[in-house]
């Protein structure tokens, strides 16, 4: 148990340590190292620093950079200090990015050298802002460096931090998320991943994203290192498991997927200290399952399921009982999780609703959405779940995702673990193309494993051979790679408009 109060003080009691926290990667060819004394000293010195500037409980903060170890120490600094830290999507447009600070309310923002210029070209106006990249007295660094200050101990129902989600269904909206609910979420997660000091931890999504920043939190806790990485690189990401003896690999399917990409590298790398592989935030396939449990033999396979807004974490990795995971389920409902699948064909099956201490308090400034959403604690994830005999839940598709053809539902996620079955596909994504009689139909953009080792029909065969007619792709588009988003998962949307341009031209 971390014992904190304040979620800022989430690794106090390894603060006095000498050993690593942190392997800051921002800059590859010269990472450097930072204990837990040291960072310790940098959050409760950003804490003094932003109550020197009349700065205290309830003020946001904004940060806008990417991963690096400034980052850690302004965020936890900045719940030391009674503020909430407002993590904003760096490769998002200028315009939104002006939306987040000014619907936060954010008084100052922590960003990165570039912020400044980036403000000047795009109009970005609002609250003073301190660079991690200014060595002067105006600048990070001074403020990291001052006299430190005792964490503030936050009142019952406390914020402590504003996540924004990505805004693929209207215009972001800003996660309340309490110190009480999120401190209680990093323990369940230390407990039930068996997390201890001598783990090593790699995360390489960005900290504004809920993966990387329960991935940091509960790492800490437990008094092992992180290996931050500034952005995702798959050849990087494998050196970096050699030489930093990583044991738990994060990330998305996708990264996964680009991972396996580099062959040579991976067979000249001693990867024989992972011990688990741990993914969410959209299904794996069979096909990319076989490839890490080849690459990495000695690690534990583990699907995740999370949503901001849910604390983010639901499952448990364990069964209560001891049984075995079975390969595809994310899990069974970690202690004190409560899960409700409604408005499905039976018990076992629906869309998705969470009540748990970590569930958020509600959206920022949008009183109706979290009055949809949110019902006396029950978060509606909008989701779709199965559960089976023994209480496993396996994640069926967003229902953001689902589209209907000729009356039938079709979910994406289905369809691309079927086609990732074929020998000669890497990967597929599936999405709706519009369609004068069905409204809609299934189209897929496919890597292959091998130049020439499929081709569209093929495609459209194995389909046909191995699930419902109904949802075969009626176009598929061979493609080198898939376009990625701001958080390394494929960027459904961009795939979407192509492709309703393909099938309208």
């Amino acid at each position: 148990m971390t014992g904190a109060a304040n979620l800022g003080d989430v690794f106090a009691a390894h603060a006095a340590s000498d050993r690593i926290a942190v392997v800051d990667l921002f800059r590859p060819d010269a990472p450097k190292t930072l204990s837990y004394r040291a960072l310790d000293a940098a959050c409760g010195a950003v804490a003094a620093g932003l109550g020197a500037r009349g700065l205290g409980p309830g003020d946001r903060v904004a940060i806008c950079a990417l991963n690096r170890h400034e980052y850690l120490a302004a965020l936890f600094g900045a719940m030391r200090a009674g503020c909430v830290p407002v993590m904003v999507n760096v490769k998002l447009p200028a315009e939104t990015v002006r939306f987040i600070v000014a619907d936060s309310g954010a008084k100052l923002v922590f960003a990165d050298g570039g912020f400044a210029e980036r403000r000047r070209e795009t109009g970005i106006d609002g609250p003073p802002a301190v660079s991690f990249d200014d060595p002067g007295p105006d600048g990070f660094a001074a403020m990291a460096a001052g006299a430190p200050a005792p964490s503030v101990r936050p009142a019952p129902g406390a914020i402590a931090e504003q996540p924004y989600t990505s805004g693929s269904t209207g215009r972001p909206k800003g996660v309340l998320l309490d110190h009480a609910g999120q401190c209680w979420m990093v323990d369940r997660l230390v407990a039930s991943r068996g997390l201890t000091a001598d783990d090593a931890s790699a995360v390489s999504a960005p900290l504004y994203h809920k993966n990387a920043l329960l991935a940091v939190k509960s790492a800490l806790a437990a008094g092992g290192r992180v290996a931050l990485f500034a952005r995702f690189d798959a050849a990087q990401y494998v050196r970096a498991i050699g030489a930093a003896r990583l044991t738990m690999l994060t990330g998305v399917p996708t990264m996964y997927a680009l991972i396996l990409r580099e062959e040579a590298l991976l067979r000249s790398t001693d990867l024989s200290s992972v011990r688990a592989c741990s993914m969410g935030s959209a299904p794996a396939s069979d096909s990319l399952l076989d490839g890490l449990a080849e690459a990495f033999p000695g690690a534990a396979l583990h699907l995740n399921y999370g949503v901001t807004e849910g604390g983010p974490i639901l499952f448990s990795w364990t069964h209560p009982d001891g049984l075995p995971r079975p390969r595809t389920s994310v899990g069974y409902p970690l202690d004190g999780v409560e899960i409700g699948l409604v408005g499905g064909p039976g018990p076992d099956r629906g869309t998705l609703r969470v009540r748990s201490p970590g569930v958020m308090a509600g959206y920022h400034n949008m009183p109706e959405e979290t009055a949809k959403r949110l019902v006396d604690g029950w978060f509606d994830t909008g989701d779709v779940l199965s559960r089976d005999a023994e209480g496993w839940y396996y994640f069926v598709g967003r229902a953001d995702d689902m589209f209907v053809t000729g009356g039938e539902n079709v979910y994406p996620g289905v369809v691309e673990s079927l086609l990732e079955r074929h020998p000669g596909i890497r990967q597929a994504v599936v999405v709706a193309a519009p369609h004068a009689l069905k409204a809609h139909v299934p189209v897929a953009f496919v890597v292959p494993r091998e130049p020439g080792s499929v081709d569209e029909e093929a495609v459209k065969r194995f389909a046909l051979a191995n699930g419902p007619a109904y949802a075969h792709p009626r176009r598929v588009w061979l493609v080198d790679e898939l376009p990625l988003s701001g958080t390394n998962k494929i960027d459904r949307r961009l795939l979407a408009a192509r492709a309703a341009a393909a099938v309208t031209t």
